[in-house]
């Protein structure tokens, strides 16, 4: 791998440089401020897959939800022969908003408030107010047609329930943007099941939103900052399990295998904040091997920001959108399975308790991210050092490694420019 000087090759951050390799990340990655306008150009409206919803949140023609792809409103919705369209939540007309809610049902067209643009179900503008004048006066050009105007459209396709979009042409087929071995983890969790959303937050993190996508890839840090893994061993490096990290480098898996009655009695040299402390409820910890691999947490990244997450019998997509250069916003999509026995359903509530903006294991990430952008504040010509398993980006046989972080960096420089 080169370790020469990467200079970007665009004119707003020419001043900056990558030194080295992947295995050093320049702090100015996270903190400049002309990084958002090309982020958004070149990642989020680029050749990548972003998520936009779940299919059972619009399932009859006319249902519709509003979402984000990084920064830009976008509207997803179901048209009338039942198929998904996706468009700019933007009038062509003076670029207000042209759905102001979340979501809703049984729309027949879509409406801009300001003054009254008329949009299909696929975002095509189908009428103007008072285009023709009012009493033979005003109105629009006579050459004015409203089928040469209307908002930017992504492509959109579905995987196992959950709805993608890109603006881009040449975005790959998602099963090959995600590859074979990370797409196989999808169909672990989500094949051949239908789904329903059984909660869901935001949360609001103080920091830019790469530090969360290498959060989501860090496959070893679980059982040092999070101390309810490692009080009751459910997430032990001692264990199996490993990292699985995409051709394009982007996407990735890390599996963490449950325990035996071995490892569980042994001490692998970590230990743990307190040893002695004890659950009053077992039923947190009561797990049952849906998929009969002993496999109790499951991390599947998208490049840019998408995670599929099962850990014990909870089940959750997390979604994050840069709201700043230092502020992110964190959607958690808890869902399960339509056919779940009531035993089930009422296992996989209790467990939602692991994650989420308070959950036992994951309030940690809900800060510590902020403790790198405090600890950044003034290291403008630092680097993280991301050398954990080697320099390269390969799939591991161990989560003691930093390759999908660096994986995400190689795909994030290629499309960047940087």
């Amino acid at each position: 791998m080169s370790t020469d000087t990467i200079s970007p090759d665009h004119a707003s951050v020419s001043n900056l440089c990558w030194p080295g390799d992947l295995t050093r990340v320049p702090f100015w990655a996270y903190r400049d401020r002309d990084l958002p306008k090309l982020e958004q150009q070149r990642i989020f409206e680029g050749a990548v897959w972003n998520f936009l919803c779940l299919e059972s949140e619009i399932p009859d023609p006319g249902d519709w939800r509003a979402t984000v792809v990084g920064r830009t409103p976008v509207v997803v919705a179901r048209d009338a022969d039942g198929t998904i369209a996706a468009f700019e939540n933007r009038c062509a007309h003076r670029g207000a908003l042209i759905c102001l809610d979340d979501s809703g049902r049984g729309a027949k067209d879509f409406q801009c408030v300001y003054h009254a643009w008329c949009y299909d179900l696929r975002g095509n503008l189908r009428s103007v107010a008072f285009q023709r004048g009012v009493n033979g006066k005003g109105g629009m050009p006579p050459g004015f047609r409203v089928q040469d105007h209307g908002p930017r459209k992504l492509r959109t396709t579905t995987l196992h329930g959950l709805v993608f979009g890109t603006f881009a042409n040449d975005t790959p087929p998602i099963e090959e943007f995600l590859g074979s071995d990370v797409l196989a983890r999808f169909d672990r969790v989500l094949g051949g099941r239908k789904i329903e959303i059984i909660g869901r937050f935001v949360e609001v993190l103080p920091n830019n939103w790469k530090l969360y996508a290498e959060n989501a890839r860090d496959s070893y840090h679980a059982s040092l900052l999070h101390l309810f893994f490692a009080t009751f061993r459910l997430n032990r490096l001692s264990q199996g399990g490993g990292l699985t990290v995409s051709p394009n480098g982007g996407c990735s898996v890390s599996e963490t295998i449950a325990p035996t009655e071995a490892v569980d009695r042994s001490y692998d040299g970590m230990r743990s904040a307190a040893d002695d402390y004890r659950l009053e409820d077992l039923r947190m910890i009561d797990v049952v091997d849906e998929h009969l691999d002993r496999v109790r947490h499951q991390i599947v990244t998208v490049f840019p920001n998408f995670v599929l997450q099962k850990t014990q019998n909870a089940m959750a997509l997390r979604f994050f959108t840069p709201a700043g250069v230092d502020r992110t916003n964190l959607e958690w999509i808890f869902f399960a399975y339509v056919d779940d026995t009531p035993e089930m359903r009422k296992r996989r509530l209790r467990h939602l308790n692991l994650g989420g903006p308070a959950g036992f294991v994951s309030m940690e990430d809900g800060c510590v991210g902020g403790f790198v952008e405090r600890g950044i504040t003034t290291a403008e010509d630092g680097a993280a050092i991301v050398e954990m398993g080697g320099a390269g980006v390969e799939s591991q046989p161990t989560r003691a490694t930093e390759a999908a972080v660096r994986g995400f960096w190689s795909m994030w420089r290629g499309m960047m420019g940087i």
